[in-house]
C-alpha cells in the first residue's frame, strides 16, 4: 500500500525559493569581491612613494604584542647659521626590512635621506605609521 502523496508546493514557490537562493549567492559573491578590493586598497595599495631628508632623531623597537621598528626624522624647513633647525616637522616611519635595522641604529643623530612607501592605513603587525621606509642614505 504505497501511495504517493501529492506535492503541496506550487511551482511558483519553488521557483521563488530557487531565485532567492541565486540572488543571495550573487550578493554574497559581490560582498566578498568588494571586501577584498577594499582591504587591498586600504592596507596594501601604495598611495605614494618618495624621499624625505632630515636628521634621524629616534629609532626604536617597540610594541606590546607585535614588536616593530619605528623611527623619527626631523625635517627642517628653516635653519639658522649654526645648522640648527628653527622651524621643523617630524616624519614618523616604520622599517619592515630587517637588513636596514643595523644601519638605522648606527645613523642616529646624523642627517639622512630615506625612501618611503605610504600606505592608506597601517596594519597593527606592520607598525604604527603608514610610511614604510625601504632604504636609507647618509646625507652629506
Amino acid at each position: 500500500m504505497n501511495q504517493s502523496i501529492p506535492s503541496t508546493k506550487s511551482p511558483f514557490w519553488t521557483g521563488l525559493v530557487r531565485m532567492t537562493k541565486k540572488v543571495l549567492k550573487w550578493f554574497l559573491f559581490l560582498i566578498v569581491i568588494i571586501g577584498t578590493i577594499f582591504i587591498y586598497w586600504k592596507y596594501f595599495y601604495t598611495y605614494s612613494e618618495g624621499y624625505r631628508a632630515g636628521l634621524l632623531q629616534k629609532f626604536s623597537h617597540k610594541g606590546a604584542i607585535f614588536k616593530t621598528y619605528e623611527g623619527e626624522i626631523i625635517l627642517s624647513s628653516v635653519s639658522s647659521n649654526r645648522d640648527v633647525a628653527i622651524a621643523s616637522e617630524k616624519f614618523l616611519f616604520t622599517v619592515t626590512n630587517k637588513s636596514l635595522i643595523r644601519q638605522f641604529d648606527t645613523l642616529q643623530g646624523q642627517p639622512v635621506i630615506v625612501h618611503y612607501r605610504q600606505k592608506n592605513a597601517p596594519l597593527f603587525w606592520r607598525g604604527d605609521s603608514p610610511y614604510l621606509v625601504d632604504s636609507v642614505k647618509v646625507r652629506r
